[in-house]
């Protein structure tokens, strides 16, 4: 059979364009086409433990209904100020309310700083913690009383935010640990039995985010928001809102309905990822936890832990520590925090290949200090590692293209007849010592590795707002001037001329098309993206150029 080297290309492009879609669709919290169909719970499965999603809430909602003081309250904002946030916390609950982040500025407005936890509008995006287990227990809509001490870190290493509330013959204190370029928010919470029976309180806590689509996503750069979770059974997990509410509506339906994904553990987090950014619940170690995700009002959802303080005596205190780390998903820093955190930047079934090639680019970038150069640098680095392969397919190339004219006259012999024209393609393949498929296998090599590169550059928030040079000021954002698509565009077709012809007409303009398709495409792309690209393209023309005139003379 002819065996086409520009119809083998073409079926390699759209295998990759399969992958780049189901990367994509996994990277927004979608299932894999790939994925087995979800798991139906036997009718005899519980969920959560019995009366988990109720006590997390009022007698039928969750956490965000339940009853307060039974005297109205007036809140107070608590601000305090360390060198990496700025955090509001409500006096109400003592639930956070606002946090910004003091080194990153906002995604659309640099006249502002990343904002993750807000209340304003319709966005929603809250952390609050209380006790369940009894009636009246102080919870996030308890009033907290504020104990005196410092708000600004200013020159000392950490500051503390203490807050009381007592309902329900419990007291439960709140304290919050901020320390220097930390974004570990340290939660120790102390409940003290100030009645005269046992009681049995349960700690919860949880993360609250409207299910609003993440602003500036778009088909070509496509960004995620939504609940993850991890436990050392069952590694990450992704879900989506759209997925708890489908999973809350099963659980009133049915009180068997077992969620997709854990319930139970004594290890690992929850957490709200986003693009670049991620606040992460991080329960105590080694003490046993419930694991839940609901919808607890109108586009608001919640995934949190309850975990079990056990028996109360009367005047007895048990102490509960947390972390919730709130800030840039930095990989070094989320490993740090707790295992497996670091898999919220989320380089899809191309995990093995990313994080090596991320902690290459860490080092040049550390010797260069400007991430526009360690892409260029880290390009060539892939281009040289890759030349023996290139090689091979430049030079079937060049013999390719020499004997193209005898091809076309084959066709054009036997268009009638194509047995005798796959016969004499065979023969003229043997006679020139040509593979057909000698091109293609570098091309199919390489593609996972291009494929890994293009997760890396769009999941990194160190290049968020990294500069190049000149008019490229943010790396992460398209090119305001389109300087690069149309540099892609020029590239694509100079390697496109170098190539061999098709022999058919129809798909010669098609070849001759997809540059311009493309730089549409890349219109819409990260710049550090389309700088790959085109810096990929003018290095493989001079390599094909070295090859083909140098070490293929006769294919000139």
């Amino acid at each position: 059979m002819d065996l086409n080297k520009r119809t083998i290309l073409w079926i390699v492009f759209a295998v990759s364009l399969v992958a780049l879609w189901n990367e994509w669709m996994i990277y927004t919290g979608r299932p894999s086409m790939f994925a087995p169909p979800p798991k139906t719970a036997p009718a005899d499965a519980k969920s959560t433990p019995a009366g988990v999603p109720a006590a997390v809430g009022s007698t039928t909602a969750g956490v965000a209904a339940v009853p307060g003081a039974a005297a109205p309250f007036q809140s107070q904002v608590v601000t305090i100020t360390t060198d990496v946030f700025k955090v509001d916390i409500d006096t109400l609950g003592g639930q956070i309310k606002r946090l910004e982040l003091l080194k990153f500025k906002d995604g659309f407005d640099p006249t502002r700083n990343q904002q993750l936890f807000q209340q304003t509008g319709d966005r929603v995006y809250l952390a609050q913690t209380g006790l369940v287990g009894a009636a009246n227990l102080p919870n996030h809509n308890t009033g907290f009383t504020v104990r005196p001490g410092p708000r600004v870190l200013a020159n000392g290493n950490q500051v503390q935010l203490v807050m009381d509330a007592e309902q329900g013959g419990v007291r439960l204190t709140k304290t919050f640990t901020f320390k220097r370029g930390d974004y570990v928010i340290d939660v120790r919470h102390d409940v003290t039995n100030t009645g005269a029976a046992p009681v049995n309180p349960e700690l919860y806590l949880q993360l609250v985010h409207d299910g609003n689509k993440p602003e500036g996503s778009s088909w070509f750069n496509p960004s995620f928001t939504g609940p993850t979770l991890y436990t050392d059974a069952d590694k990450y997990v992704k879900l989506t809102f759209e997925k708890v509410e489908k999973e809350d509506v099963s659980k009133r339906e049915n009180p068997n309905f077992v969620p997709d994904h854990p319930v139970k553990a004594d290890n690992g987090w929850v957490a709200v990822s986003q693009h670049f950014f991620v606040s992460a619940l991080v329960p105590q170690a080694k003490q046993m936890h419930d694991i839940f995700t609901r919808k607890v009002g109108h586009n608001t959802y919640s995934i949190g832990v309850v975990q079990p303080l056990g028996a109360l005596a009367p005047g007895a205190t048990v102490s509960n520590t947390a972390k919730l780390y709130s800030g840039p998903q930095e990989e070094a820093a989320l490993e740090r925090v707790s295992p497996g955190l670091e898999l919220v930047k989320d380089y899809g079934m191309l995990t093995i290949i990313a994080k090596p090639m991320w902690w290459v680019m860490e080092n040049i970038n550390s010797v260069l200090h400007n991430w526009g150069w360690t892409i260029i640098a880290f390009t060539i680095l892939i281009k040289l590692i890759f030349f023996p392969l290139s090689a091979a397919s430049y030079r079937s190339m060049a013999k390719m293209k020499v004997v193209t004219p005898k091809m076309t006259s084959i066709r054009e012999r036997y268009k009638g007849d194509p047995q005798k024209m796959n016969q004499a393609m065979m023969e003229l393949y043997k006679t020139e010592k040509i593979n057909p498929l000698g091109g293609c296998l570098p091309i199919v090599v390489q593609m996972p590795v291009f494929i890994a590169l293009y997760w890396v550059l769009n999941s990194s928030v160190e290049m968020r707002g990294a500069p190049w040079l000149g008019w490229i000021t943010d790396l992460t954002k398209p090119d305001p001037f389109f300087i690069l698509p149309v540099l892609y565009a020029i590239s694509m077709y100079v390697t496109m001329k170098l190539n061999p012809q098709p022999a058919d007409p129809m798909q010669a303009k098609m070849m001759l098309f997809m540059p311009l398709a493309f730089s549409v495409m890349f219109l819409f792309f990260p710049s550090g993206l389309v700088l790959y690209w085109v810096v990929n393209n003018l290095f493989s023309i001079a390599q094909q150029w070295v090859i083909t005139k140098k070490m293929m003379p006769d294919a000139k």
